[in-house]
């Protein structure tokens, strides 16, 4: 019989889930909007959300988390109200009575680019997520790189002004300048109006100076903090996913000259900077690959 996991990533704002098999076939796609009171509330949308999936075949439940996931399978998600030290795993483990596999969704959108994505058979990938903020998935060596206390990956936090900001101590300096928020920020500066990331993307794609001011702006500012990834770890593709990523080149062309410039030559000539072929599934195809790898 085929085997299957049960998979979930888990947003802020919406919850994903699929059915996904152990060569990466993903069914029963179904997407859900996540409560927005949090707590115990989101725990059972995760559990209702995989409970419309088909159960034959299915051998483990992996799931993609917004934070961090300590070793028990417990998590930290600032995004979503009442998760401390949510003890997700357990209370997946107990409903489904299948083991759980827990993972930061940074794990989970790198794993799944380099087993379906355009990073597949590449020992060295940086995934980079760009939306409400910045966060990094690394494979150095073929092994998933975790840091100390899960929190490798962090690099909205990089440093890439000099000047401190009081703004910085909450969200992290490239992730003020060049996540989604901060680019909306600099728009409403631009505009003097209140403007979303969306309208303003379309407004760079239509040609406007102004518009595309803004985001070659944030090109640069992420290619600051890609070029410190280049130099650091020499990695062979860098996979740009997230809301960010629709951007494309408008973003990602001032931000491949940026990284060019500023990163260590010989790795700044090897690394690829590609968006993600996989879009929302990455995580989805992530946490199932995880998942599999558990049994």
């Amino acid at each position: 019989m085929a085997r299957y996991v049960l998979a979930a990533d888990l947003g802020g704002t919406k919850i994903a889930a699929a059915r996904v098999s152990q060569t990466g076939a993903v069914t029963h796609h179904v997407v859900v909007p996540t409560p927005p009171l949090g707590g115990e509330a989101v725990v059972q949308a995760v559990i209702d959300t995989l409970s419309l999936l088909p159960r034959r075949g299915a051998c483990a439940v992996g799931i993609g988390v917004p934070g961090l996931v300590y070793a028990d399978g417990s998590v930290w998600a600032p995004n979503i109200p009442g998760w401390r030290r949510m003890p997700l795993g357990e209370k997946l483990t107990t409903h489904f009575k299948l083991p759980a596999r827990v993972e930061s969704d940074r794990n989970a959108f790198v794993t799944g680019e380099a087993w379906k994505g355009v990073a597949q058979n590449c020992p060295d990938v940086v995934f980079v997520a760009i939306g409400t903020g910045i966060g990094a998935g690394i494979i150095s060596g073929g092994r998933l790189i975790r840091g100390h206390g899960e929190l490798a990956g962090c690099c909205g936090w990089m440093a890439i002004h000099d000047r401190f900001r009081r703004e910085y101590g909450a969200v992290g300096c490239l992730e003020f300048h060049a996540a989604g928020p901060g680019i909306a920020r600099a728009g409403r500066r631009a505009y003097r109006r209140s403007i979303s990331t969306r309208e303003l993307v379309n407004r760079a794609r239509q040609g406007e100076p102004e518009a595309m001011r803004v985001v070659a702006r944030a090109g640069h500012d992420l290619g600051l903090g890609l070029a410190n990834l280049v130099s650091i770890l020499n990695p062979e593709i860098i996979v740009i996913g997230g809301g960010m990523a629709a951007a494309g080149n408008l973003l990602l062309t001032p931000a491949r000259e940026t990284m060019k410039r500023w990163a260590q030559p010989l790795a700044s000539r090897q690394v690829r900077i590609s968006r993600s072929a996989l879009g929302a599934r990455a995580g989805l195809l992530g946490a199932a690959k995880l998942a599999f790898e558990k049994q």
